[in-house]
């Protein structure tokens, strides 16, 4: 008979009501089995979920978690299991105090499996979309080591360290933002409400307009007329770029450009590294070997003209040689990276060195964008005078020149 998956609750030696899963031939073998190793069933269902298929997906419609409860979720974790808690109590715990509903029936389902001897990191990683390589890595590695507490520790400060990033970029982006969108609002409204209205008074002075009204009409009347096309043509645009960046081809055309971009160039540059050195350092931390947390951290640098670079550098290091002289030989690594990682070699404390150069360039960013939005306001604010000055000058003089022919 074939062997099926039952869902068990039961009490164990010491009367603790556990939950889990056992492969049997029957609910009877089952409940046999579960007794030979001293539990007492309280309840057992089939299961049509073993602790080794892949975990049923969560609902499109349920709110999904932040990037801040996913690091809230990590923090917690490496409190507890610091704490001393046995690993399935902890996911009891965190599944108790999660604010997600997604999370909490991760963790409900993560019980189960890891209650059947699976681990935490394998229960975990049954959710890719929540769970990503670095962060099922990371605790599979701390599990291996015995230091899940510690690894899970250092784990929650990368992502708290993103979740901040994220926030300062999303910060410093609201006020520019707001103010390129009632810019195009306002020249928009004088294109296509306000000019049309006066058109009858400008045909009325025949041909001797002057060239810059002239302009300004007929610009007007595009927008005016064809404004169904404009609207169809910048979707097809917006949607066609779209499609192109998620090719190989166009990702990395785009990250090539952000890369090379004046002023914005830098900033992606140092960001992209920071994230690169501080997802390397906690992998290592963690005691992933060096190859796979060179390909890890190269793959969440999200940026495919360096996740080339970051190859080449593990096909160097595969054959023997060095990681900062591997990186010299690559290029698009920093100095500062290539030198602080040569220190971390020969100390022997490289995930300490790749913090350090994070941090530093953590900061070198929170300055570059600082920087760049104190330029970008006054671009905008002196484009929008500008077209404004413009349509104002356009309408202004032709009147101007009437008021002259009638004197």
């Amino acid at each position: 008979m074939a062997q099926q998956t039952f869902a068990y609750t039961a009490l164990d030696a010491a009367g603790a009501r556990r939950s889990g899963v056992v492969d049997a031939e029957s609910s009877d073998a089952a409940i046999a089995r579960l007794a030979a190793d001293g539990r007492f069933v309280l309840e057992i269902n089939a299961s049509a979920a073993g602790g080794h298929q892949t975990a049923e997906p969560i609902g499109a419609n349920t709110k999904q978690p932040t990037a801040q409860d996913l690091a809230l979720f990590t923090r917690r974790i490496a409190d507890l299991a610091l704490a001393g808690l046995p690993l399935d109590r902890v996911l009891k715990v965190v599944a108790q105090q999660s604010e997600s509903g997604v999370l909490k029936r991760i963790c409900e389902d993560a019980l189960i499996d890891v209650s059947s001897g699976l681990p935490v990191s394998q229960a975990l990683g049954k959710y890719p979309k929540y769970f990503n390589s670095v962060f099922t890595q990371t605790l599979r590695a701390g599990e291996a080591s015995g230091q899940f507490g510690e690894v899970a520790g250092r784990l929650a400060d990368y992502q708290e360290k993103d979740v901040t990033r994220r926030g300062q970029i999303t910060s410093a982006l609201v006020y520019p933002t707001l103010l390129a969108t009632v810019a195009l609002g306002v020249i928009t409204f004088l294109m296509t409400f306000v000019l049309p209205r006066m058109s009858g008074v400008f045909k009325d002075m025949g041909n001797d307009l002057p060239i810059t009204t002239v302009i300004l009409m007929n610009t007007s009347n595009f927008m005016t007329q064809n404004w169904l096309v404009i609207l169809i043509s910048l979707v097809v645009i917006i949607g066609g770029a779209n499609a192109w960046f998620r090719t190989p081809s166009g990702a990395e055309a785009r990250d090539r450009f952000l890369l090379n971009a004046p002023l914005v160039g830098p900033v992606v540059t140092k960001a992209t590294i920071s994230r690169f050195a501080r997802v390397l350092g906690t992998l290592i931390y963690g005691g992933v070997p060096i190859l796979e947390a060179l390909e890890i951290a190269g793959m969440s640098a999200n940026n495919q003209v360096f996740l080339k670079s970051a190859r080449l550098v593990e096909e160097e290091v595969r054959a023997g040689r060095p990681i900062a002289d591997a990186m010299e030989e690559a290029g698009g690594f920093p100095p500062v990276l290539t030198n602080m990682i040569a220190v971390g070699e020969e100390t022997g404390d490289l995930p300490k060195m790749l913090s350090r150069v994070a941090d530093s360039l953590d900061f070198e960013v929170d300055t570059g964008m600082r920087r760049l939005i104190s330029l970008v306001e006054p671009v905008i604010v002196l484009f929008m005078g500008t077209v404004v000055g413009f349509v104002v000058v356009s309408v202004l003089l032709p009147i101007y020149q009437a008021q002259n022919l009638v004197k």
